[in-house]
């Protein structure tokens, strides 16, 4: 293989450059020309393709979002969609792909590795919801902006004694408001894989409020409903003074930690030394700081797996 590309597809997540940046260089290394696909998909199918040098990815390894930008394009999806994609792969010679993104853009790579085209995807999104690793690129930052986030909201529900709903992203995914709720001391973490039940949430905040708790912070997955409807059943239950915070897509910017540029680095160029074995059809990981990597098409059959030990966790810490 002697020309690969790179793109950057779904909703950005802290870190993506830092793997482009890797799968370039990495790529250049080893002899190998690059040319970065702009805009995802959408672009991949109107060819906004360049060449890639080393100097096309210098001083972005701190930088949040996606040099080579993200497009949602739901023509994709179609047949004639992707193999009007691997046409425009195969008038630039491009000869292999590396995908860096989410469940959709894995799924967009899994179309063109059983149409023929070796492609090797990247996990990167904040929601940590793929399949054949335990982080993603962009968790960890993720993780931590809504740490910040809640930190500076206890000040002000404690100041004002009053029940906080943070709600969280993460889509069908409950592990960003798991590990939010359990490092940011919440006292109810409200996810997906676990169906609450509204007599136990009031009975933890009568609890909490007659040992003289003078608030509450409850982090909330948008994947169970929305913080202010949440609010709501609170105060239809309670007589507590309720706010509500939606962090939103903050969530998805800013600096990626070093966590996340060490993972992206690592992933990103396995990626590459996969299609240099000529591996294509993979999906790389982490399993136990360990690199792995799995059929592409195996790995979306795969179950996402929450660790419900922690959720008992924080349940015992939070009474």
């Amino acid at each position: 293989m002697k020309r690969i590309g790179v793109l950057t597809s779904g909703g950005d997540a802290p870190g993506m450059n830092a793997a482009v940046r890797a799968v370039v260089r990495k790529a250049i290394y080893h002899g190998l020309e690059v040319y970065g696909v702009y805009q995802g998909y959408h672009g991949l199918m109107t060819g906004n393709i360049q060449k890639l040098e080393l100097g096309s990815v210098g001083d972005i390894i701190h930088r949040g979002g996606t040099v080579l930008r993200s497009a949602r394009c739901p023509e994709f999806v179609t047949k004639e969609g992707q193999k009007q994609g691997i046409e425009q792969l195969k008038a630039h010679g491009i000869e292999g792909l590396v995908v860096i993104g989410g469940d959709g853009s894995y799924r967009g790579a899994k179309a063109l590795t059983e149409l023929g085209y070796p492609c090797v995807g990247v996990p990167g999104t904040i929601d940590n919801d793929i399949p054949g690793t335990e982080f993603t690129i962009g968790f960890d930052t993720a993780l931590n902006t809504v740490i910040d986030a809640v930190d500076k909201i206890r000040d002000t529900a404690s100041s004002h004694e009053r029940t906080f709903v943070v709600e969280v992203m993460g889509r069908d995914a409950g592990d960003l408001a798991l590990w939010a709720g359990l490092s940011g001391g919440a006292e109810t973490i409200l996810i997906p894989e676990d169906p609450y039940d509204m007599e136990s949430v009031k009975e933890r905040l009568m609890k909490g409020h007659e040992r003289g708790k003078k608030h509450s912070i409850i982090i909330v997955a948008e994947g169970v409903m929305s913080g202010t409807e949440f609010a709501k059943k609170i105060e239809e239950n309670t007589d507590f003074d309720t706010r509500v915070s939606v962090l939103g897509h903050m969530q998805r910017g800013g600096s990626p930690t070093a966590a996340d540029r060490v993972l992206a680095s690592r992933l990103g160029a396995r990626a590459v030394e996969l299609l240099i074995e000529g591996k294509g059809g993979r999906a790389v990981g982490i399993e136990h700081n360990k690199l792995v990597d799995y059929d592409i098409i195996e790995a979306l059959a795969m179950p996402h797996k929450l660790d419900l030990d922690m959720y008992r966790l924080s349940k015992e810490l939070s009474i």
